[in-house]
Formats: C-alpha cells, structure tokens, sequence
C-alpha cells in the first residue's frame, strides 16, 4: 500500500522499472518541441519529489513530461521540428503561467473540493479538447514523417513497431512501448544510415565528448504575453488529467484519495512552475507508472522516490544527454504521429468509458465545433494577441457545453426521460 515500503533489495528494482516506464515519453515530448531531454528528465525527477511532499507521500505517482504542451508551444514558439527550439525562452513563461493557474485551481479545490471542476469539465468537454490536441498536431507528425525513401521507410516503421509492441507484446512490454519503438528505429538507422550508408548516418562526436558527469544547461524564461495565454489554458487539461488519474490511483488501491486531489494538483502545478523556470517541459502524472502498479499491484510511493533520484543523477549526466540527441529525425517523426494519434483516440476511449450520449445535441455540438475549431487550428487575434486553435478550441468546449446545458433538467434530454 502506499504508506508502506518493500524490503530495500526490492525497492531499488521496483524503482528502476518505474523509471524505464516513464521514460519513452519523457524523452520524446521534449525532443518533439525541441527542449532538451536530459533537462526533462531532471526536472522530472525533482517534480516527483515536490508531488511527493505536497501529498504527504500518500498518492503514489510520477511526474513526467506532458504532451499536453506539445500543441501550443510549437504554435508559440513557431517550432520547425528538428533541432532545438530556438525561441524556448517564451514557451518556458507559458509553461510557469500553466503551473501557476494550476496552483491556484489546486488551492480552490483544497478549499472547495472538485465538485465545480467535474461540473465545468464533464468527460465530454475534456474528451473534447483532448481530441482537438491530438488532431491540431497532425500537421506536425505528417511533417515529421515526409522526406525520401528512407526517411519515411524508418518513419513508418518505427511507427508500426510501437504499435505491435503495444498489442502482441508481453505485458510488461507493452508498457515501455515508446521506449522500445525508440530502440528499434535507432538499430534500423544504425544498420542503413552508418552500415550500408543508404541515408544520413547517426553522429556520435558529440556523444564521445561529452563528460559523465556535469552541470546541466539550464534555460531562462521570458515572459511574453502572448506566449503565456496561448500555454496557460493547459492547466485545465492537465487538472482534469490529474484529476482522472487520483480517482483510478484510489480505486486501485481501494483507498479513497479524494482529499488529496487538491494537493496534488498544487504539486503538480509547482513542478511544472520549476521545470519551466529552467528549461524543462510541463509535468504530469503518468499512466505509464499507473499500468506498472496496476500489472505488480505495488503502490508504495517511496519506490518513486527511488525512481525520482535516479532520474535527478541522469540529468546531470551530459553524456545521457547527447545520447538522447542522437536519436534520428525519421525516428521522431514515427514516434509523433503514434502519439498524436494516441493522444485523439484516447479521447474517444474517455468518452466510451464515461459513457457520453452522443444522441445528445448539447454533446455533439460540443465535441464537433471544439474538433473543427483544434484541428482547423482557428485563431482569432486581439489586437497583438492571437489565440490559436487549441486555445479557442479549449474556450469553446467549455463556454458552449455551459451555455447549452442553461435550463435543463437531469432529464431533459428526450432520450433520458424516455428511459426514466
């Protein structure tokens, strides 16, 4: 249970094997906006830990990079794709205001509970806006994966191998799916690229001279306005993520960890404050880690401190980080279109679960303009300011399944009170 620890000989393990879950992801998101990975992983690790103290150490749960980001800051930022992002500094303020508006929301509902924010963001609203991320990066993934013959032949197979991984693999595979499609593009481009020389091949110098051990190469924040109302709205993505993620955490244990959700939300929203003020990405809690404790139903949050340590001692690793950059473009690419896509159909799977009544207009005028507005990436601009898609997607899903649920009853959907 969470309260209580393993033998240490155990824990360690245990803790590695949450830090191999989480990691695919947390070293894709950054690498698919063009932040440093390695910096990811730290702030990763220390995010952990804030959420850790926040709680009490009663919610067991990692931190990892949220794909949350990805949408905006490349609309921020206007990020080509490859490389590092050379205007990082503003999306890093966008990322400190999402942190702290996430605060703020975790404060109100420690005082208030989450009865408001279920009521604002019901599955449908969230389901909604969830979609309209995945389907506003399209674009970016279709990019990622054009290129010549070879480009594309790596792309779309690094792509088909995270998804046999993720329905032929064992269990514990499946888990680490994006870690091992990473690994499999990697060996392809090694095999074509430097064997056969049938494209551009991996460039290990920077990776033989980088040091063991070093300091990290943190980043400065700017706040710019712009950037900080297009990224501040990912607060409510990542409450109703969060919020989600407590709710399964309490089921699995059989514990109810309502009391905590407010705090973690305040953990959360720290983290990610901290990350962005160094050149880290967003952070949330991981279903990476959930699948994990679901398959070995060990819930104890000091292995996720363990965890948390051991990916604090890779960020001050230079040579960690200039592995992770050698990880090919065409690699990426596969990688991005399998998250993209992921990121819309895990949208449709909340709806399934929740069971949504699509036969409700109020449900399909929301969900269908919030689609139109995220994916058509309208953008509506203030003077200087311009809100793009996954903002006025995000307006939309909220204002109007608001306004048009004004009047009705529990019932008053023909459908339910032909039911009732």
């Amino acid at each position: 249970m969470p309260d209580q620890r393993l033998p240490w000989g155990a824990m360690f393990p245990m803790g590695l094997q949450h830090l191999v879950a989480m990691s695919g992801a947390t070293i894709l998101g950054p690498l698919l906006m063009g932040f440093d990975p390695n910096l990811a992983i730290l702030f990763s690790g220390i995010g952990t830990l804030i959420f850790f103290i926040c709680t009490a150490g009663r919610v067991p749960s990692y931190l990892g990079s949220s794909f949350a980001f990805i949408a905006v800051v490349i609309a921020a930022t206007g990020y080509a794709g490859s490389g590092p992002n050379p205007d990082i500094g503003g999306a890093l303020g966008g990322i400190i205001a999402a942190g702290a508006l996430y605060v703020v929301i975790g404060l109100i509902v420690m005082a208030t509970g989450t009865g408001w924010v279920e009521k604002l963001m019901p599955p449908a609203v969230t389901g909604a806006v969830g979609a309209a991320i995945g389907l506003n990066l399209a674009p970016v993934g279709i990019n990622g994966i054009t290129g010549d013959n070879m480009h594309m032949l790596v792309a779309l197979l690094t792509l088909l191998s995270v998804a046999f991984v993720s329905v032929y693999a064992p269990i514990a595979l499946r888990r680490i799916s994006i870690l091992v499609g990473i690994m499999a593009g990697y060996v392809l481009v090694l095999v074509l690229g430097n064997g056969f020389g049938l494209m551009p091949a991996i460039d290990f110098t920077e990776l033989s001279q980088a040091a063991w051990f070093g300091m990290p190469s943190f980043v400065a924040p700017r706040f710019e306005s712009s950037a900080m109302f297009l990224i501040a709205p990912v607060a409510f993505i990542l409450v109703a993520e969060n919020l989600g993620h407590i709710k399964a955490i309490g089921g699995m244990t059989k514990q109810n960890m309502d009391r905590y959700i407010g705090r973690g939300f305040v953990g959360d929203g720290l983290a990610t404050m901290l990350a962005g003020s160094g050149g880290g990405t967003g952070v949330t809690t991981y279903v990476e880690n959930m699948g994990v404790m679901a398959v070995t139903r060990v819930f104890s949050t000091l292995i996720f401190v363990i965890a948390a340590v051991i990916a604090i001692l890779l960020g001050f690793s230079p040579k960690f980080g200039a592995l992770l950059h050698t990880i090919p473009g065409p690699v990426l690419g596969g990688l991005g279109v399998a998250v993209f896509g992921l990121i819309a159909a895990a949208m449709i799977r909340l709806w399934v679960d929740n069971r949504v009544d699509f036969s409700d207009p109020r449900n399909l005028f929301t969900v269908g303009i919030t689609l139109i507005f995220g994916a058509g990436d309208f953008t509506v601009n203030f003077g200087g300011f311009a809100m793009g898609g996954i903002g006025t997607a995000t307006l939309a899903a909220i204002i109007l399944y608001q306004a048009l649920s004004i009047g009705r009853g529990k019932s008053a959907h023909p459908a339910e009170a032909d039911v009732a």
